[in-house]
C-alpha cells in the first residue's frame, strides 16, 4: 500500500485552521481525567470465538497519543485533541456512587451503586468489552452483583454487550428500556443492514491500520469493538415521559426523548446524586442528523426541544452531566452552559438551512456556505468530530426536500459508469483528464480532483494511474478532515483504490441473539427486500409458514414480483384470508423453528441438510418451492463503493 505523506497544500490547510480554533483552556483534559481510579489493562482482549482479531485492543489504538503527543502532519489538528482525550481511558468515578468505564468501546458503560447492587447502564457494543468493565470495576469497587439494566436508547453500541450481565445479575434482573426501544433495536438495521454494515466499515475506519495515516479516532470513541453483540429483552418500558421510579434504593426520572439522536432514547435524573444522564443527545462534539452509515435523518427541532426540556426540568438541579459518550461535564453553571450550546447547535442548523432552502439554495450550497456564529463556533464541545455542518444541513435538506434539488438536470441524471464515459470523452480522453487532473492535484485542489476522477475511475476501473492519483487526492482530504468519520472514508476510499482486490470483511458465523428475537413478520419483510423482481417475474406461489417454537402461523403469496404476508390465527384460516393460499396456485407447506428460517436465509445451512436432518418438514408443490428459493439474492457483504 503506497500510503503518501501530507502535502505542503495539507500542511499549510492545518495551520489555516489553528487560527480558526477556540482558545485551549485544558478544561476538557481536567474533566476527562477527574476521578480516574484506575486505568485500562493494556492486553488485547480476546474474542470469546478465539478470532485473530482482538475484541479490543486499546493500546494499538492509542499509541503515540499521549497528554503531550505532538500533531502529526497527517491528522488535523482539532481532530487530533479530540483522539488525545478519547484515548484517556479506565474507570473513573463521576461522583460517589456513580462510576464509568470509558475507552473499552466506542461508547461508555455506567455503574450506579443500589442497596443490593449496582445498577448498570448501557453495556458497550460486544460481550467481551462489558465482561471486562464489569471486571474492572469488582477489582477496585468490590464485587457486588449487577441488579438492574437500563438501556438509554436502541443503537447497539449501548445494548449490545448485555450478555455479559447474566454472569453477574440478581434473579429475575429488572431490564429497563425507553418506549418502542426492542422494535427499533432489532429492526433499524435489518433492512438495509447490509450496505449499512458495508459502509459502517469505511465509517469506522475498520480496514485501516491504528496510525497517524491510517486510523486515529472515531470522533465518539476510539473505534468499534469486534466481539460478540447479543440484546437481553427488556422486560420493563417506560412510557410515560416524567416517569419516576425507585429501582434498588436509588429514585430515577425519566425523560423520554423519541426521534432525537436514536427513534427511541431516554434519559434521566437522579435527585440523590444531583446527576443527569443525557444518553447521546449530548457529547464532546457535534453529533449527526445523518449518520454516514445509512439510517433514518434524524430530527433536529426534536432534539434542541428535548435537551431545552432537560435543562429547564434538571438544569437548576445538577451538579454533574453524563452521557453514552466522553467524559463529564461538572458544576451546575458548567451544565447548563454545556447543554445550551448543545440544544442551540441543532436548532441553528435547522433554522439557517430552511431559511437558505426557502431563499432558494440547494443542499449542496447550503453545505458549503453554513457557518456557525461565534457563541458556538469558539465552543470545543461543538466541533465537527462526529457530525458536520455540511452533512447534518444536507439532512435537514432531505428532510425536509428530499434527494431533489428542483433543477431538472438533476431530475434523471446518467449512472455513475455512464456519465464517467460522457465526461472522459468530453475532457477530450483520459489522458488530458489525468494531466488536468495532476495539475490540480498539484495545487491542492484535492475536492476536485477526487470529484473528476471519480469519473474516469467508473469509465476504466482498471486505469491503475487514475486510481491511484483519486487515492492520492481522497488521502490529503482525510488527512485534513476534522470529523473521524469523514476522514475515515476518505482513507478507507484510498486504501481501497490501491488495493489489488476487495477488502475482506468477516461474516457472522451465527445468527446473534439480537436476530433471534426479531418477530416472524420482521423476517419476511427482510426476506421479501432480497427478493430478485425480475427473476420472479409471471410467478404466482401460495406458501403456508408453521412455526413449531413460536406457535404461529403464516401466509405467503408471491405474486407481481412482490412478497405479502400475514399472520393467521389457524392454518385453516390461508383458506380463506385474501392473502392467504387458494387453489388457484401452486401451494407448499413449511413446518420449522423461526431459527431454521433465520439460518437458511442467512446462508448458514442448506435446504436439502434442513429436510434431511428434520429441521425442515416441507409438503404440497414441492417443485415450486425449490422454483421459490432459487428467487433471492445473496447481499454482497463487500460491494464496491470507490470502483464501479
Amino acid at each position: 500500500m503506497d500510503r503518501k505523506p501530507a502535502t505542503p497544500a495539507t500542511v499549510a490547510a492545518h495551520e489555516a485552521l489553528r487560527a480558526q480554533l477556540p482558545p485551549e483552556d485544558d478544561r476538557d483534559f481536567i474533566d476527562a481525567q477527574r476521578g480516574l481510579i484506575a486505568p485500562l489493562d493494556p492486553a488485547p482482549i480476546a474474542t470469546a470465538a478465539g478470532g485473530a482479531r482482538p475484541a479490543w485492543d486499546f493500546a494499538r489504538l492509542t499509541a503515540g497519543q499521549g497528554l503531550d503527543a505532538p500533531c502529526p502532519p497527517t491528522v488535523n489538528p482539532s481532530l487530533w485533541r479530540q483522539a488525545r482525550l478519547n484515548a484517556i481511558g479506565g474507570l473513573f468515578e463521576v461522583c460517589p456512587g456513580i462510576h464509568q468505564v470509558r475507552g473499552l468501546d466506542l461508547s461508555n458503560i455506567t455503574f450506579i451503586e443500589g442497596q443490593a447492587g449496582r445498577i448498570v447502564v448501557d453495556t458497550l457494543i460486544s460481550r467481551e468489552c462489558a465482561a471486562a468493565a464489569i471486571a474492572l470495576i469488582n477489582q477496585h469497587r468490590g464485587v457486588r452483583p449487577i441488579s438492574a439494566l437500563i438501556y438509554t436508547h436502541s443503537h447497539a453500541d449501548h445494548f449490545g454487550g448485555s450478555e455479559a450481565v447474566l454472569d453477574h445479575a440478581i434473579a429475575d434482573l429488572p431490564i429497563i428500556a425507553p418506549a418502542n426501544f426492542l422494535h427499533y433495536a432489532v429492526s433499524e438495521n435489518i433492512l438495509a443492514g447490509n450496505a449499512m454494515r458495508r459502509r459502517a466499515a469505511y465509517m469506522y475506519g475498520a480496514l485501516l491500520p491504528a496510525d497517524a495515516q491510517g486510523g486515529v479516532d472515531a470522533g465518539l470513541g476510539k473505534a468499534t469493538s469486534a466481539g460478540r453483540v447479543g440484546l437481553l429483552a427488556p422486560n420493563r418500558i417506560i412510557a410515560d415521559d416524567g416517569e419516576t421510579a425507585t429501582i434498588d434504593g436509588v429514585d430515577f426520572v425519566f425523560q423520554l426523548a423519541p426521534e432525537t439522536e436514536a427513534p427511541a432514547e431516554m434519559m434521566f435524573f437522579l435527585p440523590q446524586f444531583r446527576a443527569l444522564a443525557i444518553a447521546d443527545n449530548a457529547c464532546a462534539g457535534l453529533h449527526n442528523l445523518y449518520t454516514l452509515r445509512g439510517a433514518e435523518v434524524r430530527d433536529a427541532r426534536a432534539w434542541s426541544a428535548a435537551l431545552d426540556q432537560a435543562m429547564r426540568r434538571f438544569g437548576a438541579h445538577t451538579d454533574v452531566v453524563f452521557g453514552g459518550h466522553h467524559w463529564p461535564r461538572f458544576g451546575t453553571q458548567a451544565v447548563r452552559h454545556y447543554l445550551a450550546g448543545q440544544r442551540d447547535i441543532y436548532q441553528y442548523i435547522h433554522d439557517q438551512t430552511l431559511r437558505l432552502a426557502n431563499q432558494g439554495f440547494t443542499a449542496l450550497e447550503i453545505a458549503e456556505t453554513l457557518r456557525l456564529p461565534q457563541s458556538l463556533a469558539r465552543e470545543w464541545s461543538l466541533r465537527d468530530y462526529y457530525g458536520t455542518i455540511a452533512h447534518n444541513a444536507k439532512a435537514v435538506y432531505q428532510r425536509y426536500l428530499g434527494w431533489f434539488d428542483a433543477h431538472p438536470a438533476h431530475l434523471h441524471p446518467l449512472p455513475p459508469v455512464a456519465a464517467g464515459q460522457r465526461y472522459v470523452e468530453f475532457m477530450g480522453g483520459a489522458d488530458a483528464l489525468m494531466a488536468k487532473s495532476a495539475a490540480a492535484y498539484e495545487a491542492g485542489e484535492y475536492r476536485f480532483v477526487a470529484e473528476v476522477l471519480t469519473h474516469l475511475v467508473f469509465a476504466d476501473p482498471t486505469h491503475q494511474a487514475a486510481r491511484a492519483l483519486q487515492a492520492d487526492a481522497l488521502e490529503q482530504l482525510g488527512y485534513q478532515a476534522e470529523s473521524a468519520p469523514w476522514r475515515n472514508f476518505y482513507l478507507t476510499g484510498a486504501q481501497e483504490l490501491r488495493a489489488a482486490q476487495k477488502p475482506t470483511m468477516a461474516r457472522m458465523a451465527a445468527p446473534s441473539s439480537m436476530a433471534a428475537m426479531l418477530p416472524v413478520a420482521q423476517i419476511f419483510d427482510s426476506l421479501a427486500v432480497s427478493l430478485n423482481g425480475l427473476r420472479a417475474d409471471g410467478i404466482t406461489l401460495d406458501l403456508l409458514w408453521h412455526f413449531t417454537d413460536v406457535g404461529e402461523h403464516h401466509a405467503m403469496q408471491l405474486a407481481n414480483s412482490v412478497l405479502h404476508h400475514q399472520k393467521l390465527d389457524t392454518p385453516a384460516d390461508a383458506t380463506t384470508h385474501p392473502r392467504g393460499a387458494t387453489a388457484d396456485h401452486p401451494i407448499a407447506h413449511l413446518t420449522l423453528t423461526r431459527a431454521t428460517l433465520l439460518s437458511l436465509f442467512a446462508g448458514q445451512a442448506d435446504l436439502p441438510a434442513l429436510v434431511q436432518s428434520g429441521a425442515l418438514q416441507i409438503g404440497g408443490d414441492l417443485a415450486a418451492l425449490r422454483q421459490f428459493f432459487s428467487l433471492f439474492d445473496r447481499a454482497d457483504a463487500q460491494f464496491a463503493i470507490v470502483l464501479p
